[in-house]
């Protein structure tokens, strides 16, 4: 602190100085006003060109973290902040809940940035800090592998509570999860304010440069203060957006209006919900009022308490990846036979008051969707299935809806379909007492009319996802298990337990969805989901992104998306889904057919005979590497795969304080940072200030003194005009 003080207050009291000698260049002749440009040209320097190394001397930069954000919605805001300066304060490593008293109470030097124990990030110890706000700064919690044995969740116990179907007036003693708490485990802290900066740490080695800092200057010595300088850390996290969602999309719109270059508050959470059907449909018209589907849903989307760090194990990908293997089982079907078309949907934003679910209904309302809602037959939707633990599927219904005697028949139907089609390992059960569906898609379908549903699940009633929507549902949660000898190629390959049992789920999905559209059960018998692909899915979704099934796979502009590292399933705002993108082209090569179609005409199929751009898409991919080559072998992929908006209704009818459709909205921000360094005491800081002060005075006066003597000091000697050579 006292370093960079000093280096600029030396500038500018240098910095008269200069500026008289500037402007006394063209007279520069006398030995004094050399001098005094040396000088300038000398003490600009440091600040110019060594800056940057100054900089990197005085802070070390923390580059793998992941930050709380804040959000908002109708009503309020949650998340984390700091202010627009950043935050700064006195680092303390806390790895015991007895750590904590110096933070709160007995340290000499708050504030304080606590460094938090994984272990120790609960809703005791967060609610300790927030109510002690002006002794802690910001916090930094240190990054775990394996989550707490007890189980963790920052979830609410009833997710998306009161978005769904089940209020005063539709099923009220299921209302609130009052029958049934879904995820016993939640603590809510996602859904808690805090008014300091809290980061995640993904990096051992920056957490041991970390607490090396703080035991070489922070650490008290036989029972003394620590002694100045200590270790310090700043964190930057200042959010644009405040109070609830009306108020910064009052504020977008008006800087919409007013600015030529608008600089927007916040934006809406959505994305894409990505749809297709066994039998093409045209995507530009609508469906016949007699055609029948079967729609068969999973959500794709996730989150935890950090920002854009949303594993989604079982919450989210165990669902999807089986749809997808359900999808690559029925691709060889006889369609024709079929009287019902089986439609598949996934839906993005879902973890926040069903964004993608209700905009699907919302559009099927007001005919704006392909089908409408008197086009479907009956639903079947895909929830957490990876953590079965024995044999049993456990399907889920709606209570208050089958009062209705015909739409009891037809689950009646459904429920026999998958019962005969269950296969050695895989047991369907329907839970013996009467309760509500779990938190599901499907509750925003049965919001708009009573429709004949299931919702497959790992669990009879409680979750059996001990860390629902949070930061350890990862492969490790689904009992992803590789030999310690294998590749990364090898692994991709690998069938896994798990991947072996999403398999067997999905082949008696799919032989049920197959009979209940009307197809034959000799026909079914031959269904099955491949193991080998649900294994590279998994793989590719929960492990490694970036392998050589998915670069086949999508387009080879998509390369820069895939990383070492599994995608994170964070909703984010508009266009920004990795997500969504690579669902799409998963799907389209599982569910589409190879064309000799070249490039250009992949990309303008209109121009060619014969070629639909309404009844499929045409996806110019990759391909992958010939058994004898070296490069790959791209191609078209025409797939009956398309991607609608997943954005709350609420934003296009401007409703920002609606209740009925979800308002969640992230705040923007200028800058996400965080650093430590060294800080001096406030007395040392005050010294170099007085210090700099005093030089600044003394340069005033020389400056003062310099210009009243520039007729002497900047005088060119001439040479006389009659000097004879």
């Amino acid at each position: 602190g006292s370093r960079r003080i000093l280096l600029r207050l030396g500038v500018i009291a240098l910095f008269p100085v200069g500026v008289l000698c500037l402007t006394q260049s063209r007279k520069m002749a006398s030995p004094v006003g050399k001098c005094l440009f040396f000088l300038l040209a000398c003490s600009l320097q440091p600040a110019g060109v060594a800056g940057n190394s100054v900089e990197q001397k005085i802070y070390v930069m923390l580059n793998n973290t992941a930050p709380c954000v804040r959000l908002l919605n109708a009503t309020h805001q949650i998340g984390c902040q700091s202010s627009i300066s950043g935050d700064t304060g006195v680092i303390h490593v806390v790895d015991a809940k007895s750590d904590l008293n110096w933070v709160l109470t007995d340290g000499p030097n708050p504030p304080y940035m606590v460094v938090l124990d994984a272990s120790l990030f609960n809703r005791e110890i967060m609610m300790m800090m927030k109510g002690a706000a002006l002794r802690v700064a910001g916090l930094a919690v240190v990054t775990s592998k394996t989550g707490p044995s007890e189980g963790f969740s920052p979830h609410t116990k009833c997710p998306n509570e009161g978005t769904g179907v089940y209020s005063q007036s539709y099923g009220p003693t299921f209302a609130n999860c009052n029958n049934t708490v879904w995820n016993p485990l939640g603590n809510g802290l996602s859904y808690e304010e805090f008014q300091f900066p809290i980061f995640m740490l993904k990096d051992d080695n920056e957490t041991a440069v970390i607490k090396k800092c703080f035991q070489e200057h922070n650490v008290a010595v036989n029972g003394t203060s620590p002694s100045f300088p200590l270790c310090a850390m700043q964190l930057y996290s200042h959010m644009y957006a405040v109070t609830n969602t009306v108020t910064c999309m009052r504020r977008n719109d008006i800087q919409t209006s007013f600015s030529i270059n608008p600089e927007m508050i916040c934006d809406p959470l959505g994305a894409h919900n990505v749809w297709s059907s066994v039998k093409p449909i045209n995507a530009s018209g609508q469906a016949d009022p007699s055609d029948r589907f079967i729609i068969v849903a999973a959500r794709l989307d996730s989150r935890s308490f950090f920002w854009d760090l949303a594993p989604g194990g079982d919450s989210a990908v165990s669902g999807f990846v089986t749809l997808l293997a359900v999808t690559q089982a029925l691709k060889n079907i006889t369609s024709s036979q079929l009287s019902k078309n089986i439609f598949y949907t996934f839906f993005q934003g879902e973890t926040f008051d069903y964004i993608g679910s209700s905009r699907m209904v919302y559009d099927m309302e007001n005919k704006k969707f392909v089908i409408g809602l008197d086009n479907i037959d009956s639903l079947v939707e895909i929830g957490q299935v990876g953590l079965r633990g024995g044999k049993d599927l456990w399907v889920h219904s709606d209570p208050v809806s089958r009062m209705n005697s015909s739409i009891n028949t037809e689950v009646e139907k459904l429920m026999s379909a998958l019962q005969a089609s269950s296969g050695p390992n895989v047991t369907v059960m329907e839970p013996n007492v009467s309760q509500a569906l779990p938190p599901s898609s499907f509750q925003r379908f049965l919001r708009s009319r009573p429709i004949p549903g299931v919702v497959l699940a790992d669990h009879q009633s409680a979750y059996s996802n001990k860390y629902y929507e949070s930061i350890y549902d990862t492969a490790d949660n689904l009992h992803m298990k590789y030999p310690s000898q294998l590749t990364p190629d090898q692994q991709l390959e690998f069938v896994t337990d798990t991947a072996r049992g999403l398999s067997e789920v999905a082949t008696v999905i799919a032989k049920a969805l197959f009979k209940h559209a009307g197809g034959s059960d000799q026909e079914a018998d031959n269904i099955q989901a491949d193991p080998k692909i649900v294994t590279q899915m998994l793989y590719s979704f929960l492990i490694q992104s970036n392998n050589t099934w998915f670069r086949a796979l999508i387009s080879p502009e998509m390369r820069s998306i895939l990383e070492d590292n599994p995608p994170q399933y964070y909703v984010s705002v508009p266009n920004q889904s990795i997500t969504t993108r690579l669902v799409h082209y998963v799907l389209a090569n599982l569910t589409g057919t190879v064309t000799n179609l070249t490039k250009d005409q992949c990309q303008s199929p209109e121009k060619v005979d014969g070629e639909s751009k309404e009844l499929y898409e045409y996806l110019w991919v990759q391909g992958s590497v010939a058994p004898n080559g070296t490069d790959a072998v791209p191609y078209c992929v025409r797939a009956p795969v398309h991607l609608v908006k997943a954005i709350s209704p609420a934003f296009e009818l401007k409703d920002y304080g609606s209740r009925e459709y979800s308002t969640w909205t992230e705040s923007r921000w200028k800058m996400i940072k965080a650093r430590i360094f060294l800080i001096s005491s406030k007395q040392l800081e005050m010294t170099t200030l007085a210090v700099g002060i005093v030089i600044l005075i003394l340069s005033l006066l020389v400056t003062y003194f310099v210009s009243s003597k520039a007729d002497v000091l900047f005088t060119t000697s001439r040479e006389p005009t009659d000097a004879a050579y």
